[in-house]
């Protein structure tokens, strides 16, 4: 990549007591199982790799795809901006926490994929989390893939050759990429269905975490070097949190209501469009919805609002100075002048928004899922007291569209 990135740009590592191990696990390769990144906290491993921010370059087309761009232009353009770029984390570095660690499942946005919001999961997992961002197989992701089987043909010839292992031998990957909406065709349809499908893969990464912590053996068809055996009785499984941004948003609402053993939900800048109504007054457990300033609207913000409750805690708070895109990692991989052309930054310093996001989360989470923390110094974030957030929105709502 060279010259386009200076020194001060990267992704920003977490701020918790724990070094940061991560790997990825899919479990069966149809397009049915479930596929995530694992962040969790780990030995020190000065020798350790660190991943590739983007894996393959299939996800660059994917986000071509979504952003409409030409595949081969934007290929050469994404990998000059953003190719060289690692998440930080130690690739595989093996499992060490002192405690049982709570759990959170991570949901990405529309036309984003499971490496992507690395910075937060990197800061909860530094906290002392194990957190599963999962990659989702509805088409909503601008990439992802999976393995089918290849023909008795080419299987007999791969035998003959020296693999490193049965993955090779059998299976070649699949792409599936970004489904746009096709013309004339109505958005709740489509992005209802892919909602419900989102949760049902979160709520999978949940059980197969649930099969990892009891000890059963799984297979991973990916050929990772981390140990699973070691995640036995690892995971605090009575402190679970769903979290996620935009699409992921909607989707923690979708997964809350669906699956009682998410004990909390936190949505970032959440899109609310997905959502059927009548799945507002069944969801039971507290919410914090975290906003950026310049992505919300009446209707949307309406919409959470009918989850408001007298008996469960719902908070919402806005970071002044954000967009959108402040949530995920591009907003630190970027100069300025190019982060603001490309609405990938806001006017605040993209590590002072994170920060205050990842301090709010980790306060409300330890006063709802009853952890013995130090978190809770940071409870009047909760509530928006501070200079760069605005308790409740920045929107103003007609009490009709409430």
């Amino acid at each position: 990549m060279g010259s386009s990135c200076s020194n001060h740009l990267g992704i920003p590592p977490g701020n918790g007591p724990n070094a940061v191990g991560c790997t990825d696990f899919m479990m069966d390769h149809t397009a049915e199982g479930t596929f995530f990144r694992l962040y969790y906290p780990c030995q020190e491993m000065e020798s350790a790799g660190k991943p590739d921010w983007v894996p393959y370059k299939e996800y660059f087309n994917g986000l071509a795809d979504f952003m409409k761009m030409n595949r081969a232009l934007s290929e050469r353009i994404f990998n000059y901006l953003f190719g060289s770029f690692k998440i930080p984390a130690y690739l595989d570095a093996p499992f060490k926490s002192n405690e049982k660690c709570p759990v959170i499942i991570f949901s990405h946005g529309l036309g984003a994929f499971r490496t992507l919001y690395s910075a937060i999961c990197a800061e909860m997992a530094s906290q002392g989390f194990i957190v599963a961002s999962v990659e989702h197989r509805d088409q909503s992701a601008s990439a992802t893939y999976y393995f089918c089987e290849k023909p008795e043909s080419e299987r007999s010839n791969a035998s003959l050759t020296k693999s490193s292992g049965a993955t090779q031998q059998s299976l070649v990957k699949e792409w599936m990429y970004y489904r746009a909406l096709q013309h004339g065709e109505s958005e709740f349809p489509l992005r209802n269905k892919q909602v419900k499908q989102r949760a049902d893969e979160c709520i999978l990464a949940l059980d197969k975490l649930t099969e990892i912590n009891s000890g059963i053996s799984v297979q991973n068809v990916l050929e990772t070097h981390f140990d699973w055996s070691t995640l036995t009785n690892s995971m605090d499984l009575c402190r679970i949190a769903v979290m996620g941004h935009s699409f992921g948003g909607a989707t923690v609402i979708e997964a809350l209501c669906k699956e009682v053993k998410f004990k909390c939900g936190v949505a970032l800048d959440s899109w609310m469009t997905p959502l059927d109504d009548e799945i507002f007054p069944r969801v039971k457990q507290p919410i914090f919805f975290i906003n950026s300033e310049k992505f919300q609207w009446a209707g949307n913000i309406s919409r959470m609002k009918k989850l408001d409750s007298a008996v469960i805690q719902r908070k919402m708070i806005t970071i002044r100075g954000t967009v959108h895109q402040s949530f995920p990692d591009f907003t630190f991989l970027t100069g300025n002048w190019i982060g603001k052309l490309m609405k990938l930054k806001g006017e605040i310093d993209p590590e002072l928004a994170i920060d205050l996001c990842n301090k709010a989360t980790l306060a409300f989470l330890q006063r709802h899922l009853g952890l013995e923390k130090n978190f809770n110094q940071w409870d009047p974030l909760i509530d928006g007291e501070d200079e760069n957030l605005i308790p409740g929105t920045n929107v103003n709502l007609l009490q009709s569209a409430i």
